[in-house]
């Protein structure tokens, strides 16, 4: 039915090597995972001295070989503005282009950023929530639309009009040059996003 899924349970706990090679083997050869970086590096650390943390969980993502997707790095809205601290992150990973990026403050969003993501190869994501509005920022060769609810957090069921606009979006960032888009639904508490991502596909097709 779907061809990727958001791990999040990768932000909260470490998971033993094992569990990834079983990820990999069960997932058809399409199939993408994408990993939600963990906390202690984004909301814990803020992006401070994360090396050898990122280095550790690149190893494990590495594990899914052609099933990993992207990792995505959802940073905290208290982390201050300071595009020499992002540089370091992107460095550490093995390969940027396969990292995904999640702001939660307003602050990150200058053309100073946006062109540093563009000379990583970074996957600007954008988010759809009640404090922020999607952004139509390509800086990669892949797109990232993360869809937590317009009016409220985890628990908004999209209008078909307002899906209409989200596969215009998508297409509107094919034109821009990204040939692979990931788009995830974070409205789940009720049930709402398997049926709105089915939605979204039929739209899409």
């Amino acid at each position: 039915m779907f061809s990727t899924v958001e791990v999040n349970a990768t932000f909260y706990r470490r998971f033993k090597d094992q569990t990834y090679l079983n990820w990999r083997e069960r997932a058809p050869s399409h199939f993408r995972y994408v990993l939600k970086a963990p906390k202690w590096i984004t909301h814990r650390k803020y992006l401070l001295g994360v090396e050898k943390d990122i280095e550790d969980f690149s190893r494990s993502a590495a594990l899914l070989e052609d099933r990993l997707g992207l990792i995505l790095l959802q940073i905290a809205p208290n982390t201050p503005y300071d595009p020499e601290r992002l540089k370091k992150v992107f460095r550490a990973f093995r390969n940027p282009k396969k990292v995904a990026i999640e702001f939660r403050h307003k602050h990150w969003f200058t053309n100073e950023i946006r062109d540093l993501l563009c000379s990583f190869g970074i996957v600007f994501c954008t988010a759809d929530s009640p404090k922020t509005k999607l952004s139509e920022w390509v800086t990669s060769n892949a797109a990232y639309i993360r869809l937590h609810g317009r009016q409220r957090w985890y628990s908004y069921n999209y209008t078909d009009q307002e899906l209409d606009e989200i596969a215009n979006l998508a297409t509107r960032m094919a034109a821009q040059g990204a040939e692979r888009i990931y788009i995830f639904f974070n409205n789940d508490f009720e049930g709402y996003a398997p049926q709105n991502a089915q939605s979204l596909q039929k739209i899409l097709r």
